[in-house]
């Protein structure tokens, strides 16, 4: 299985590949989202470290679990070969409708089949004012209209 665009990436292919990521973990569907990584893709999130599709499945599932309504935004940072590095900003909410926006950094490691073989995410956690959202779109794909991440200051 490919997924395409494939490594070496140009800017064009790297973007695309961004928006392809954006799109699948918009989705909130964790067997959807594993499907873009190798059988075997290595992952730091946070302070979880976790190998293997299953276990991406089950962190997803859990995750989103708890945080609802959520929306999320990345943007190509740099690329070069079979890397890429991305910045993104996503709100939620937990049970008690406590709102929060998390930005981060990911570094991306991909097979020449173009799958992920490794994922890397430092993610810093901001309660906001649910009148301080800034992502407002129906859940799961964001529109091609709306701002990224630039021209939302963030």
């Amino acid at each position: 299985m490919s997924r395409p665009p494939l490594p070496p990436f140009t800017h064009e292919t790297a973007l695309r590949k961004v928006r392809a990521a954006e799109d699948g973990w918009n989705s909130r569907d964790p067997e959807r989202v594993a499907l873009a990584y190798t059988p075997d893709s290595q992952w730091r999130n946070r302070s979880a470290f976790l190998q293997g599709r299953d276990a991406i499945v089950a962190f997803l599932t859990t995750k989103w679990q708890r945080e609802h309504d959520y929306r999320l935004i990345k943007g190509l940072w740099a690329h070069d070969g079979n890397r890429i590095a991305v910045r993104f900003a996503y709100e939620w909410h937990d049970e008690a409708g406590d709102w929060y926006r998390a930005y981060g950094n990911e570094n991306w490691e991909f097979a020449p089949d173009g799958l992920m073989a490794r994922r890397i995410a430092s993610i810093n956690d901001v309660p906001i004012a649910e009148r301080d959202r800034l992502f407002h779109w129906p859940l799961g794909r964001r529109p091609d209209d709306h701002p990224g991440l630039d021209a939302l200051g963030l």
